[in-house]
């Protein structure tokens, strides 16, 4: 079973969030989130448009070889965060030293750029961040797959970023089959 770590802060974008979520979960990946809180016990976070969700555990609890792929939900609070959470930077850091998938949606690409992780590397992301992505080489598709590093660009790709998240972790046939399931184009 593929196992997929979803980091969450505070002001996240429920629709890249939930989406990536469900798609992933629906194609059989082991899907957790995590909260960027520590010290607590889990409590739901509130995303950019007020809804909650509960986080399955504390980002401080996982460790980045427990997971084949860490997909960065966009929202411009939540992706700041993320940029200057350690566990994140971490947990970045040992993903991409041990080759695994690193996903990120709308904002959240400067949290890569925060780890040093776009020099060279085609991407793209939310319009709105395009200038924080120095040394990238930024690509305006809905979808850009570099190596093992995959963007997107907003709410509005969520589905197609799921779609080539399965893709990758699941292979061809079974994101056909979660397409036809969910009646996706």
């Amino acid at each position: 079973m593929k196992r997929v770590l979803v980091p969450l802060a505070p002001g996240f974008e429920e629709i890249e969030t939930i989406t990536v979520v469900d798609i992933l979960r629906r194609a059989g990946a082991l899907v957790t989130m995590a909260s960027v809180e520590t010290g607590v016990s889990p409590r739901a976070i509130e995303g950019r448009s007020g809804i909650k969700v509960m986080p399955d555990r504390a980002l401080s609890e996982v460790q980045a070889s427990d997971f084949d792929m860490i997909v960065l939900p966009g929202g411009i609070q939540g992706a700041q965060t993320l940029q200057k959470d350690p566990h994140v930077a971490r947990l970045l850091r040992d993903s991409q030293n041990a080759d695994r998938y690193i996903g990120a949606i709308c904002a959240a690409p400067i949290v890569l750029a925060a780890n040093n992780m776009i020099a060279g590397r085609r991407l793209t992301s939310h319009p709105s961040v395009k200038d924080q992505l120095d040394g990238a080489m930024y690509d305006d598709r809905r979808v850009v797959i570099d190596g093992r590093l995959v963007t997107s660009r907003g709410p509005g790709t969520a589905m197609e970023f799921a779609m080539v998240l399965v893709e990758l972790l699941h292979g061809k046939e079974k994101m056909e089959q979660i397409k036809q399931a969910v009646l996706a184009a």
